[in-house]
């Protein structure tokens, strides 16, 4: 059989054209006894590099191309219709040397001829044409498409032109798509036997070989209607538009027999693809990483010199003039490695730009994951955490038993990290520096929420089915059929759009969807990166991008970083400028006592609201029946605080407060297990404790580590048997079991089968004690300086309303009131005033611009805005202008003026706004001002800016005012409309809206009581006829849509009124229709009035004492306060001693009305409980 190899393939990387991954080609062509294969994705080598490693894999010789658009004119003009595509263009690289022009042409697609698409021309073919072969691709390509034209003389033209660069690696190519579907677009095949006949003509004319190619663009013919889908995704036309895109569904990947039918009457076509895969040489892609050229400062022999003497220098300051000999032997131990490995560069540019970032002021973390374990990065300060006081290993980072390159990952604070990468990016070069792409896949959800818009099956259709997957990362259709038997069945739907929703939908899961920049990843190159990898643009980024993902950049040598900004990191930095605004000190953070009280007391007392990894709920939980007392214990519930090594929690906490035993399996592991009370948390414990028990070395114990948390059978079972011999061999093992060998393998099988559990859960203790010390970090400043602490954890997190509530309630609760903006006092971002309280940040007002803000500031330093009119007199008005005048009254940024919000936008007689007035008078007198100051003869007196009066009118109602507040802050701030209702809220009802939306499956089968305000009524009409309303119901933590139906709407529509507080009573169930439904819905039982609620559901107050605060001033403060507060409801009072004795009794003649003054007064005392029955 005369071989055929396929040239021309898209694969899943021609984005939402190609629905083939490289996996399935590659198997195809295997199976098929294909020996090459070629794939040509559109303008780009997204996929190259993981189609030579699959292809080579699996014995298939891989002929690396792109399908190529060559400007219409030349690749810089981008001006008219013309140059938006280009012709199409198949290029192949032949060996090495053609890759690399390959990746420079891919490349230059991309960075300097992309206008609409990825464009190269003629003169880059001529530069970079070495090693390429060169075929005329589809009827997009440049002959046929002058062929259709009737340019048979322009055909000729460019078949000469190709043919005198490229000689015997210039081929034609011709394709046949018949198809007698009526749906799909036959005048591509009738264009194509137009041309083919053409193209056999011009081949025998010109000396130019033919061959036979299929286009391809999906796997099987069955996936034809799958991909068709694809392109009405890509085009975003419907399926039955008729005026859309179509293929012929003859573009599937064909066996070497179709193809041999197919073009039978060309046999040479076929032959000549063989002959093309004959010629294309194999060659290597993966290279041995290459560094950056570092400058070494002279004196210095080369890298590895200056880096030894960098890391001793480094030392000294660390651990002072006498380095201790484990110290010693430590730096020994690492440099030695680091030079065998070749990484002495590696660690000096990391070295240079951390440097460089602290000396930009930039906040640089303590480290992240293995790097903490290196005593080289501490010396010199790429990381901030001592490893040898934390038991933290070299080898977790580099092994010198298994070459690998090194990471670090480095967290910058947010500001810092893009001015560490444009420093890093001058130093280097704009053409050695880029960011990593990313390639987005239709994820199951995705799948079938895609497919439905294009099949037009209804939005509640396809939210239903796209929510019947179970969630959580990686979870596929196929996943999802097996473990939901309901989800299974809709695949037989009686409904045909659902079950072929969910067919293509399967189909077409694992699609590439887009491209988009890893959000950490960065490459510094030796060279330019276009020498050894093809590179992009991407709008919004001033870096290179690379078109290989983060999986295949090392392998080709490249140096890969992590530059990591931390929002933590940010709020650090701005909690140190907050305190040196206030208070007028400088703190250094990594200089404060890891031992200090106050910052234990407040993580024994679970107040670590807004404090890194320590503020979900469980943790804060946790913390309070912990009680952390060292930094080692913040370490510990750091790395047990996550699915799986949670369940030991409670039994390190007995062990910690002395309640339960510590017990060790051997004397030897108690030195390694001490920290955590004898259990096993992180990796680095069974590495230590494999060397002592066995005597394993620094790289078997990595080998273990890795081992055991991949699951490495093999590898485990050969370690297995060097460790229990290990163990026999070691006289202080055996010495611990009395010399019993019995004994000994018991034991040696205890403590491997411990292991062996909990190695899938054993954490990295470099990353816990790293986290550990910004959380540490951050609850110092939290203890120390609030204030300044909340304020930069609040203008972190703006944009999240959600978290700014959660912060505005700890504010409450730590006795700290976050006070609207004011101009006298406001800076851009939150922060603290000179009474200490939180000031509102004017940057964050809608329509206050930058500049409006720092001009306020600036014009400050004059001395306090004394009024509104001393504040027009003096501001830019060209900045702060009328909108932002208005914006900053409406806010209550003038408040401190005196005036009520509404007069500044109380209309006069001629229907102008104070504000208007103001700002007219501002401009007029300003100008007047100016006008003076340029004339030598102007009198002062004689003329006059008279100021507008202030009008006298009623203010804003309340409502009126704080959703004007809410409508420019973002949240109300003076106060919540539900204020009033607060202890309702808290007492009655059991969920939140923020839960609810979030947790509605925890929910299911209860009965559910919520409360809030309505803030947006949406009314219509069914297809029957009937009336509907959506409510949209706010709460202090979120808003929730309410929809009423039929009985429904006529029971509860009194209450769809804006601005009015209701209670809701409802039960989360399954929704009734369809019946089949599983999705759930809060289907509501009844609403009251939130006013009506106090007094329709209190029917009694406890008030708990405790024993010690019961005196008489107390007694006679509170008789005096339920005095002025008589009513019907009865009182309960409980006294209590410090043993929790509790005695209650009740008063006969005490009957209290619940107004907001006793509320507040019971709220206000420390020493009173209050709760209501």
């Amino acid at each position: 059989m005369t071989a055929f190899t396929h040239l021309h393939v898209h694969s899943q990387y021609s984005i939402l054209d190609g629905a083939a991954s490289v996996q399935g080609l590659v198997t195809k062509a295997k199976e098929d006894g294909m020996t090459a294969l070629a794939i040509t994705d559109h303008g780009n080598m997204f996929g190259a590099k993981q189609f030579h490693d699959i292809a080579t894999k699996n014995g298939v010789k891989p002929i690396l191309g792109i399908e190529a658009y060559v400007a219409r004119r030349d690749r810089n003009q981008k001006s008219e219709r013309e140059d938006r595509s280009g012709y199409h263009l198949i290029i192949l690289a032949k060996n090495l040397e053609g890759y690399h022009n390959l990746m420079r042409l891919a490349s230059f697609g991309y960075t300097e001829g992309f206008y609409y698409k990825p464009r190269i021309d003629r003169e880059l073919l001529e530069k970079y044409g070495e090693g390429l072969i060169i075929s005329s691709a589809c009827l997009g390509g440049e002959i046929p498409q002058k062929i259709m034209a009737g340019n048979l003389d322009g055909a000729k033209d460019t078949i000469r032109w190709y043919k005198n660069l490229f000689g015997a690696d210039f081929y034609l190519e011709i394709m046949r798509h018949k198809t007698d579907d009526p749906q799909v677009n036959a005048n591509i095949y009738d264009n194509q036997q137009l041309c083919n006949v053409k193209i056999l003509e011009l081949g025998k004319e010109f000396d130019v070989k033919v061959i036979a190619t299929n286009d391809s663009h999906f796997l099987n013919a069955e996936d034809a209607d799958a991909h068709d889908l694809l392109i009405c995704l890509n085009t975003g036309k419907d399926l039955d538009d008729p005026k859309r895109m179509r293929y012929t569904k003859q573009e599937f990947f064909k066996t070497s027999n179709e193809m041999l039918e197919l073009f039978s009457d060309v046999p040479e076509a076929i032959t000549n693809t063989a002959e093309i895969a004959e010629k294309v040489e194999e060659y290597v892609l993966d290279l041995a990483p290459f560094m950056p050229d570092f400058p070494i400062p002279e004196g210095f022999e080369d890298a590895d010199a200056f880096l030894r003497h960098l890391a001793f220098e480094g030392a000294h300051e660390r651990w002072g003039e006498d380095l201790e000999p484990n110290v010693v032997e430590r730096l020994d131990f690492e440099l030695d490695t680091i030079k065998k490995m070749g990484f002495p560069g590696y660690f000096l540019i990391t070295w240079d730009f951390i440097k460089a970032a602290r000396d930009m002021g930039v906040i640089v973390g303590p480290g992240r994951g293995s790097a903490a374990g290196s005593a080289v990065a501490y010396s010199i300060k790429i990381t901030n955490i001592d490893p040898i006081k934390y038991d933290l290993l070299f080898e977790r980072f580099l092994n010198p038993d298994r070459i690998s390159m090194p990471d670090v990952d480095i967290d910058f604070d947010d500001d810092g990290r893009q001015m560490v990468l444009d420093w890093v990016t001058e130093k280097y070069g704009h053409d050695k520096v880029s960011h990593i792409v990313t390639f987005g896949t239709m994820a199951a959800k995705m799948a079938i929420r895609d497919v439905a818009r294009v099949l037009k099956l209804p939005l509640p259709e396809a939210d239903r089915l796209a929510k019947m997957i179970p969630d959580g990362p990686k979870v596929s259709l196929k996943k999802a059929f097996a473990e939901e038997p309901e989800f299974a069945k809709e695949k037989d739907s009686d409904n045909p759009l659902i079950s072929r929703t969910l067919k293509f939908a399967e189909t077409l899961e694992g699609s590439i969807r887009q491209t988009g920049v890893h959000a950490c990843g960065v490459i510094i190159g030796r060279d330019p990166l276009i020498e050894h990898i093809p590179v992009m643009k991407v709008k919004d980024y001033n870096l290179l991008v690379t078109q290989y993902d983060g999986r295949f950049v090392e392998p080709v040598g490249m140096l890969k970083m992590d530059f990591l900004g931390l929002k933590t990191l940010s709020i650090i930095k701005d909690t140190l400028a907050n305190i040196k605004l206030s208070r007028g000190i400088d703190i250094d953070v990594d200089k404060i006592s890891l031992t200090d009280e106050k910052a234990f007391e407040m993580f024994a007392k679970g107040e670590t609201t807004g404090i890194f990894q320590f503020e979900s709920p469980g943790m804060k939980k946790h913390l309070r029946a912990l009680k952390p007392n060292r930094f080692e214990d913040l370490v510990a519930m750091n790395a047990l605080y996550r699915p799986g090594p949670m369940e030991y929690i409670p039994q390190f906490i007995r062990r910690k407060h002395g309640e339960e035993e510590i017990q060790y399996d051997h004397p030897i592991m108690e030195k390694y297990l001490d920290d955590t009370y004898g259990i096993t948390v992180y990796q680095e414990q069974v590495m230590l404790q494999s060397r002592a028990l066995a005597g394993f070395t620094r790289g078997m114990s990595d080998s273990l580590r890795k081992a055991m948390g991949k699951k490495q059978i093999k590898m485990m079972d050969e370690l297995k048997v060097k460790f229990i011999n290990g163990c026999h061999d070691n006289p202080e093992f055996m010495e611990g079991v009395n010399g019993d060998n019995v004994k000994a393998d018991k034991t040696i099988e205890k403590i491997w089968s411990d292991w062996e559990a909990f190695a899938k859960y054993a954490f990295n203790k470099s990353h816990s004690v790293c986290y550990a010390y910004i959380a540490y970090q951050t609850g110092f400043l939290k203890a120390h300086y609030p204030a300044e602490f909340m304020a930069a954890v609040l203008s972190r997190n703006l944009s999240d309303i959600t978290k700014v509530t959660i912060f505005m309630d700890e504010c409450k609760r730590m006795g700290m009131p976050v006070l609207g903006p004011d101009v006298n006092e406001s800076y851009s971002r939150f922060m603290v005033n000179k009474e200490g309280d939180i000031r509102f940040g004017m940057a964050a007002i809608k329509g206050v611009g930058e500049q409006a803000v720092i001009d306020i500031i600036n014009e400050r330093e004059n001395g306090n805005f004394k009024s509104i009119f001393d504040f027009i007199e003096r501001v830019n008005l060209r900045t702060v202008n009328k909108r932002t005048m208005e914006n900053l009254a409406m806010s209550g940024g003038f408040d401190s003026f005196g005036l009520k919000r509404g007069q500044y936008f109380h209309a006069d007689e001629f229907d102008s706004t104070f504000m208007e007035n103001l700002v007219k008078y501002g401009n007029k007198l300003q100008a007047e001002n100016n006008s003076m100051q340029q004339t030598l003869f102007g009198d002062v007196d004689d003329y006059v800016v008279i100021p507008p009066k202030i009008p006298q009118c009623a203010d804003w109602h309340k409502l009126e005012r704080l959703n004007k507040e809410k409508a420019l802050i973002g949240i109300y701030l003076s106060a919540h409309p539900l204020d009033d209702f607060r202890l309702e809220i808290e007492s009655f009802c059991n969920a939140t809206f923020s839960k609810l939306s979030s947790s509605m499956e925890f929910y299911k089968d209860k009965e559910v009581s919520v409360a809030g305000m309505v803030t947006a009524v949406r009314r219509g009409t069914t297809k029957t006829g009937n009336p509907f309303a959506i409510v949209t119901i706010e709460d202090f933590t979120d808003s929730y849509e309410f929809a009423f139906f039929s009985k429904d709407f006529v029971e509860y529509g009194n209450y769809f009124i804006e601005g009015i507080s209701i209670f809701i009573n409802g039960r989360v169930q399954t929704r009734s229709w369809p019946r089949d439904s599983t999705e759930l819905e809060f289907k509501v039982k009844g609403i009251s009035l939130l006013s009506e609620v106090r007094e329709k559901r209190v029917k009694e107050i406890t008030v708990e004492i405790p024993l010690m605060s019961l005196t008489n001033e107390l007694i006679t403060e509170m008789a005096s306060c339920m005095e002025e507060s008589k009513g019907n409801l009865k009182v309960n009072f409980v006294i209590f001693d410090n043993r929790n004795v509790r005695m209650k009794m009740f008063s006969r003649s005490c009957r209290v009305n619940l107004s907001n003054e006793l509320i507040e007064y019971f709220k206000n005392n420390p020493d009173i409980e209050f709760k209501i029955n």
